[in-house]
């Protein structure tokens, strides 16, 4: 893949394995968000399409695809192109792509397509080049970022409930886009990571420098007056940054003290004038326009700017005249079509015969407003014209000239906007912790969160959403949830991959303490507790998730799947989750799985790292005293629910006759009892899950401890005594224990 925003001339190449489902490709094209995707002839023809093509025009309906000849993607002219465009500080990238050949091809047909169609010729030297690869950040498929309502939320688009708009405080469309890109692809390095979390740190801690740093990065907000914000930025940015600690700060702080800096400042301010702006309205853009180059730059210009102003004045002296000789309140008007033409504001009956001067033509009327023109200004209008293509033809030389003296320094450039854009994105998470009680993460092997909760929830709930700890180990790495519908279920577990995604992405988190072990891949499956009618289609959807999680899961996935199996019998449901619990359990993923098949519940005895925990609910009757009704705590407790018989408990409070309603119990007790009696855990098997639980907990001090000597031998011994009393040991004394 090859990518370029015209708007921000920046070349991205990608070059990865992928498998048949093409996520990574439909992932990394949903960061870029692309409006065209050009691809090979031979891969969109029609009758003999790709599964890529299909793929693809199925996620992007609104996007243009444009098909080039297959010729056109050659390796050779894409290192040609690369090695031409490429500013000399980029240039390692040519060692680093020089062996890619699919994104050099790729890179080839983009710039060849960009050059010809979009008539776009980029300057030699001049652009940044940038080699994107997957192994430096965390895989999240298109479905979990939906599922997570990470970018978009997924019952109004507009709507800014999601983590995007959680954390977006960005002042700058740069740092919008880095937040967003970051979100949906999280780094995998803790260094980096931690890097970020300290500069967060300072700018809480130092609320000058937090302050001072956002009103200074608010000037980019205009894009459009890019000489004025560079007269502007490169001292002020350095001055705000100049008393920071962070190592990462610091380097910020030295590349903004660059020399180019200045050197394009006097460039610019040689040739252009100081007050030259963007502004509304085709007649003061042509002005600026016509003025931008200073005077005494080049004597040919200043003539014709003389002349420019003299038809100018010539044409308001006319209509000055044409108002006096008629006597009507004549007003000089200029737009971008008619160039200038005389306008007026009359009541027609106040016209002689109600008919204007037979010299005024092309005559137009809305409401009371005439506007219109004559032969003499028509001809007026084709010298200032005239006048204005040499204006612009001069000044277009003598930018050019300048933009030729500037390339050489353009490194410099494409530093200060990515520097721009990384500090907003970082002030932006210092802002979202100001607004709620966020902790800094830390990176260990275990994922552990003592009393966390839902930001985007947060944002939405009038009061603050029930907090809830979470612990998974390498020993304990699978957890199986249970609790009734509407018990919370689904809101923990998106809760986990948002906080998960908050940490990696340098932010803080939403809890009283977090640690987390780095996820290389975060996997959702979701399900929704009012979609659970059997149906072919809810149940083909289920197995292609499952499917792409199986195939794709790691030892560093973080894995969380709700509701597996609701779309087809209880027998198979049950089956199916059985088989792929077992799957993932062979795996050092850690994995969150609730279901309301109870049944799964007990594998916590054939598999020692499976624990279980439930969300709790209260039965609260009716102040009549006949209707029980259940009450939701969302507090997550440890074992699985007693909540077993949901539809028996919906069943009671229907109009069902009470002897089928007391038939129904007495079978579920039936049944029960033989599933008990066949699952129970023997001694022995309590006896090893201690034991290997027991190893776990040694391997984690050994790993991670900070303990002095007698510190860590008081909890080894507390270590060991737990252990003894995790299971009975019949016939020996405690001494002989």
């Amino acid at each position: 893949m090859a990518s370029i925003d015209l708007k921000n001339p920046e070349v991205i190449l990608s070059q990865f394995a992928d498998n048949t489902t093409y996520a990574k490709v439909i992932t990394k094209l949903k960061i870029l968000t692309p409006l065209e995707i050009i691809m090979s002839n031979t891969a969109c023809d029609a009758g003999n399409t790709t599964k890529l093509f299909s793929l693809i025009t199925e996620h992007f309906k609104n996007v243009t695809f444009t098909t080039v000849q297959r010729k056109y993607f050659n390796e050779t002219k894409g290192l040609e192109y690369i090695e031409q465009l490429c500013a000399s500080e980029f240039s390692t990238i040519l060692m680093e792509v020089q062996s890619k050949y699919y994104c050099l091809a790729a890179a080839a047909a983009l710039l060849k397509y960009v050059e010809f169609i979009q008539n776009s010729v980029y300057a030699p030297k001049s652009l940044k080049v940038r080699f994107q690869g997957s192994e430096k950040t965390a895989m999240i498929d298109s479905s979990s970022a939906q599922n997570l309502e990470l970018v978009i939320n997924n019952r109004d688009s507009r709507n800014s409930h999601t983590l995007f708009g959680v954390l977006n405080y960005t002042k700058t469309p740069g740092g919008s886009r880095r937040l967003r890109s970051n979100i949906l692809e999280p780094l995998v390095d803790a260094e980096s990571i931690n890097m970020r979390l300290d500069c967060v740190q300072e700018f809480l801690q130092d609320e000058e420098l937090f302050f001072g740093l956002q009103a200074v990065i608010s000037k980019f907000l205009d894009t459009e007056q890019l000489l004025s914000v560079l007269v502007q930025i490169p001292k002020q940015d350095t001055a705000a940054l100049r008393s920071c600690n962070t190592p990462l700060l610091k380097a910020y702080c030295s590349s903004l003290e660059d020399t180019r800096f200045g050197t394009i400042l006097e460039k610019i301010t040689t040739v252009i004038n100081d007050d030259t702006r963007y502004t509304k309205g085709c007649l003061s853009m042509r002005t600026q326009k016509c003025y931008a180059v200073k005077p005494n730059i080049n004597e040919f210009l200043d003539i014709a700017r003389r002349t420019y102003t003299e038809i100018v004045d010539d044409i308001a002296g006319m209509i000055t005249q044409l108002a006096e000789k008629y006597n009507l309140p004549l007003k000089t008007s200029f737009s971008s079509a008619r160039g200038f033409f005389i306008q007026m504001t009359v009541d027609s009956s106040a016209l002689p015969n109600g008919q204007l001067p037979s010299e005024f033509t092309r005559i137009t009327k809305m409401k009371n407003t005439y506007s219109f023109t004559s032969a003499d200004l028509i001809k007026m209008n084709e010298r200032c014209q005239e006048s204005l293509r040499e204006i612009y033809h001069m000044t277009y030389l003598i930018v050019c000239k300048l933009l030729n003296e500037i390339y050489e320094h353009i490194h410099c450039l494409y530093k200060l906007s990515d520097i721009v854009s990384m500090l907003d994105m970082l002030l932006s998470f210092a802002h979202a912790c100001t607004l709620s009680d966020y902790v800094r993460p830390e990176f260990t092997d275990t994922l552990a969160i003592k009393q966390g909760w839902h930001p985007i929830l947060e944002k939405i709930a009038v009061e603050k959403p029930v907090s809830n700890n979470t612990y998974l180990t390498e020993g304990n790495n699978f957890v199986i949830i249970t609790g009734p519908n509407m018990s919370g279920k689904s809101t923990y577990l998106k809760q986990i991959a948002l906080c998960q995604i908050m940490a990696q992405i340098g932010s803080y988190v939403p809890a009283e303490y977090c640690s987390f072990r780095i996820a290389e891949q975060i996997f959702t499956r979701i399900g929704m507790d009012d979609d659970i009618e059997t149906n072919a289609s809810t149940f083909m959807k289920e197995m292609k998730e499952i499917t792409y999680i199986i195939q794709n899961a790691n030892d560093k996935s973080l894995i969380i799947i709700d509701e597996l199996g609701r779309g087809t019998s209880a027998e198979e449901g049950i089956g199916i989750c059985y088989a792929a619990c077992e799957y993932l359990l062979n795996l050092k993923a850690f994995t969150l799985f609730a279901t309301h098949f109870l049944e799964l519940c007990h594998m916590d005895g054939l598999y020692p790292n499976v624990e279980n925990y439930h969300f709790e609910v209260q039965h609260v009757r009716s102040s009549a005293g006949n209707k029980e009704k259940i009450a939701y705590t969302y507090t997550l407790s440890k074992g699985y629910t007693e909540e077993k018989n949901y539809g028996l408990k919906a069943a009671e409070v229907s109009s069902l006759p009470s002897s089928i309603i007391l038939d129904t119990k007495e079978i579920i007790n039936h049944i029960s009892k033989q599933i008990l009696h066949r699952q129970k855990s023997t001694p022995e098997m309590m006896k090893q899950r201690a034991m290997y639980h027991l190893a776990m907990r040694l391997v984690q001090t050994a790993r991670n401890s900070r303990l002095d000597p007698d510190s860590l031998r008081i909890y080894l011994k507390g270590l060991k005594k737990k252990y003894e009393g995790s299971f009975p040991v019949p016939g020996q004394s405690d001494e002989q224990q």
